[in-house]
């Protein structure tokens, strides 16, 4: 008879110890593994990251190493960075200066204003008046007695590198939204709205411009129809030309579309002429954009602050391309001495190799992730978050994210139901052929996960499988 090997004391209780644990970690494996499998086979690449925020462990991996490319998961890195160097208490600051004598209700000089890289001259913040941000400025000119300046308005706009378009951006996508030029002074997300209403049956439509300054000259050849058809509208850009095309059904309300405008700083300049003229102040001068102002002996009159928590979120929440790369070129102008794309960048992986995500496991091109260029591994990507979990911005970093259930576009209606409601914090990323998810996960346990999830070439419901294997996690985890 053979004798059973005695099992030391010390093996015997560890294992006891462990076996809750192991028990516990088996349905998570098993789960994950199924999701992961399911999708792994309809999708041409797929790589998963899964790490358990407290104690730093990987729970779950499927090709974690190999950089993909990550569409709009580019702004967590961006976005992190932008925290990190900054800090949630930075402001931006743009400056309205003057230089000359005032007399007689005149500025016997000029108007200057000096870009700090700011994206949220718009009017989002306030109301939606595009020039809500300018009215204080007026008020302030009001207040010094200046009802006209007599010379010109110089806008500095140095901060930034000249090139406004990245090299890698898709070309035929220019005019629109998420591809808008990047300049140190940006006015209305460097975006004007286009407005096409139906005229009468017969005629052109009628087009109009929101706010109607003339950076663009428009040719309207839309018809109005009342044929009852539907709209079927072309609205493009070829430089400052904008071409209407098709037809609208008189009976119909408004087409509305945003378009890029081709030069971002002379149209801030027109916004800020045209808001003054509102309030009854006029520049008799020329518009003029130079990277410095010209002499010593300017002014200041007033400020212009807004604060970089609200651009972080903007970003995240709505993934705006133009907010991350404004950030981008700021990180490189502020850490970098340089505000491009090349020193942005460069300022991003810096933090991804401080807070020790593998070398060469992360390569950017662009703050938004436009450019396929952008890639990055899951594993890097958990690296990122869990780093930004405990860093002292991490609940702001975490806030900005959309989560599960959010009444904002898809997400009113993903993840929505409990127990996943409220406890996945996530940012897409999409590009033809891609699509990412990474974020923050809270299981039933209560246990809190940072997850990565990038796949292409999908056969199936991108979105659903990434769901799926969230929700796996949620559950078991």
């Amino acid at each position: 008879m053979c004798r059973r090997p005695k099992i030391p004391a010390v093996l015997l209780l560890l294992v006891l110890l462990l076996a809750p644990a192991l028990a516990a970690a088996a349905p998570l494996d098993q789960a994950l593994a199924a999701e992961v499998a399911r999708t792994a086979a309809a999708t041409r690449a797929l790589g998963v990251n899964i790490v358990e925020l407290d104690t730093g462990e990987t729970v779950f991996s499927h090709n974690p190493d190999e950089p993909r490319v990550i569409a709009s998961n580019s702004k967590l890195f961006t976005t992190a960075t932008a925290l990190d160097v900054l800090g949630p208490g930075y402001f931006f600051e743009t400056r309205l200066v003057m230089r000359g004598a005032v007399d007689q209700n005149a500025l016997h000089g000029d108007l200057g204003v000096i870009g700090a890289g700011d994206p949220q001259i718009s009017g989002r913040e306030y109301g939606g008046d595009p020039y809500g941000a300018f009215r204080p400025w007026a008020a302030t000119l009001r207040a010094r007695g200046i009802q006209r300046i007599t010379g010109d308005l110089y806008l500095a706009s140095g901060m930034f590198e000249p090139t406004q378009i990245h090299p890698e951006w898709p070309r035929d996508q220019l005019t629109d939204w998420y591809e808008a030029p990047i300049a140190s002074l940006a006015f209305s997300d460097n975006c004007i709205l286009v407005r096409v209403w139906p005229g009468q049956p017969g005629r052109l439509a009628v087009v109009e411009t929101v706010p109607p300054v003339p950076i663009v000259r428009i040719d309207n050849a839309a018809a109005t129809t009342s044929k009852r058809r539907g709209t079927r509208l072309f609205v493009g850009r070829t430089g400052d030309l904008l071409t209407v095309r098709g037809s609208i059904d008189a009976g119909s309300g408004p087409f509305e579309t945003w378009v890029t405008v081709p030069d971002p700083v002379l149209y801030f300049g027109l916004g800020l002429r045209a808001a003054l003229a509102e309030e009854g102040i006029a520049i008799d001068g020329e518009i003029r954009p130079v990277a410095q102002l010209p002499g010593a002996v300017w002014e200041r009159v007033a400020v212009h602050r807004s604060d970089l928590v609200t651009a972080i979120t903007t970003t995240n929440k709505h993934s705006q391309n133009f907010y991350a790369e404004t950030l981008s070129k700021l990180l490189g102008a502020i850490r970098c001495g340089e505000g491009s794309w090349s020193a942005g960048t460069r300022a991003i992986e810096e933090l991804v190799a401080a807070m020790g995500a593998p070398p060469g496991s992360v390569h950017l091109v662009d703050g938004s992730g436009m450019s396929r260029s952008n890639q990055a591994s899951p594993r890097a990507i958990t690296t990122l978050l869990r780093h930004m979990f405990f860093h002292p911005a991490g609940a702001v970093f975490v806030q900005s994210l959309p989560y599960g259930g959010e009444d904002m576009k898809s997400w009113k209606r993903r993840l929505a139901a409990p127990p996943y409601r409220g406890n996945v914090f996530a940012k897409t990323g999409t590009l033809n052929g891609v699509s990412a998810l990474s974020g923050y996960a809270k299981a039933v346990s209560g246990k809190t996960y940072a997850f990565s999830i990038v796949l292409e070439g999908s056969r199936i419901d991108a979105h659903g499988a990434q769901d799926r294997i969230v929700m796996a996690l949620i559950d078991n985890g």
